[in-house]
């Protein structure tokens, strides 16, 4: 039995730990995360206190990220040599991102792992999300409504003619439609997402807010 122990031991002690194994850097595509403020705050900003959830900030569809992504699975925490973003320049991020915080944490999370700097991830953020004409429709609502999340895979493909439904994927969390994202090559392409991205939300009748 104690051979066995150690036997066991010896191969614990030289397997490769996996959460070492992301790279900066090494990554197939970026997914572009797109979050409707208002039902983020609904399900768990107000709780919170969020200063992106205080009445009239007129956040619609805001930037929660841009993620590094593997055909399957992705990175995340990556060591990076890169020094972190100064207040400054989270701070910056705010107007699209909603808060400061949010802009460190995905910094720390995903922009690690895109080889970039915080300066250019930030950057390159920036641009993806201009790339994406957000519906205006849904700014135009006036009360909380119902609908198939389809509905608002077809309103972001109208307005976006270059992107292609299996580029595109609506999803859904706590009955309320969550995030639309976006899959991109490494230069901003338009490209199909993986089959962990490619998760459309199927609920006929999610919540949408309007805009606080």
């Amino acid at each position: 039995m104690r051979g066995f122990i150690n036997l066991l031991t010896a191969i614990l002690m030289t397997s490769p730990a996996m959460a070492d194994d992301d790279k900066a850097g090494e990554f197939d595509y970026y997914v572009m995360a797109l979050s409707w403020s208002p039902n983020w705050c609904a399900i768990e900003g107000d709780a919170k206190a969020s200063p992106q959830c205080e009445d009239n900030t007129d956040h619609g569809w805001i930037l929660h990220g841009l993620w590094p992504q593997y055909h399957q699975g992705w990175p995340d925490y990556c060591p990076t040599n890169h020094r972190n973003p100064p207040r400054g320049l989270t701070n910056s991020m705010a107007d699209i991102m909603g808060t400061s915080g949010l802009a460190w944490h995905q910094w720390k999370k995903h922009g690690t792992c895109s080889g970039l700097s915080a300066e250019d991830y930030y950057a390159l953020s920036r641009e993806a999300y201009s790339r994406v004409k957000r519906p205006t429709v849904f700014r135009k609502l006036d009360q909380s409504v119902r609908l198939p999340a389809s509905v608002v895979e077809e309103a972001f493909l109208k307005a976006n003619p270059d992107l292609d439904a299996d580029g595109l994927t609506i999803t859904c969390r706590d009955g309320f439609i969550q995030e639309a994202r976006v899959c991109f090559s490494r230069d901003l392409k338009p490209v199909p997402c993986g089959r962990d991205v490619s998760r459309d939300c199927k609920l006929d009748s999610a919540r949408f807010d309007p805009l606080r």
